[in-house]
């Protein structure tokens, strides 16, 4: 028995009835969106969407990291996205420690981590700013880009633009 035995069998469930659609692999509906990686979050149903409408990119805290501005270049000129979302979320444990915190946790767990930089954040709102900011202002992506940022509710599902 193996770590992966429950998802891998599940898989196997799911390729009996699969049916490949040809969807392409291009935006339908023109819409990236970073977001964090908790579990709380269902991107494709808190905005209505499908799968194959949107590029979904995942991070600890929704960050605008070098790889996220890597995959919007990629997807923004060969993958039909024309416009982008940033969406935070409420209760982010990436708000409530600081990367010196979390680099004392890893080593006390015997993780030496003080060669990774976590961004964690401090000011939420302030942070969420600058990551639209740095994709408006990439050299790369169009300047006609439409960018936003918001925070998503985990307590009720709600949606809040904070960058317009």
């Amino acid at each position: 028995m193996t770590a992966f035995d429950d998802v891998l069998s599940a898989n196997a469930v799911y390729a009996e009835h699969f049916h490949d659609t040809g969807r392409p692999g291009k935006a339908a509906r023109g819409l990236a969106v970073v977001t964090c990686m908790d579990s709380r979050i269902s991107p494709l149903e808190m905005l209505g969407l499908e799968p194959g409408d949107a590029k979904i990119l995942r991070n600890a805290g929704a960050r605008v990291t070098d790889d996220v501005l890597r995959t919007l270049v990629l997807a923004a000129h060969l993958l039909d996205v024309d416009r982008v979302m940033v969406v935070a979320h409420t209760d982010c444990r990436m708000t409530k420690v600081t990367d010196e915190e979390v680099h004392a946790e890893m080593l006390g767990r015997g993780v030496d981590t003080r060669s990774l930089e976590f961004r964690t954040i401090s000011d939420q709102r302030r942070e969420l700013a600058c990551d639209v900011q740095r994709i408006r202002s990439s050299p790369y992506l169009p300047k006609d880009l439409p960018v936003i940022g918001a925070i998503y509710d985990v307590a009720t599902g709600l949606i809040e633009v904070a960058v317009p």
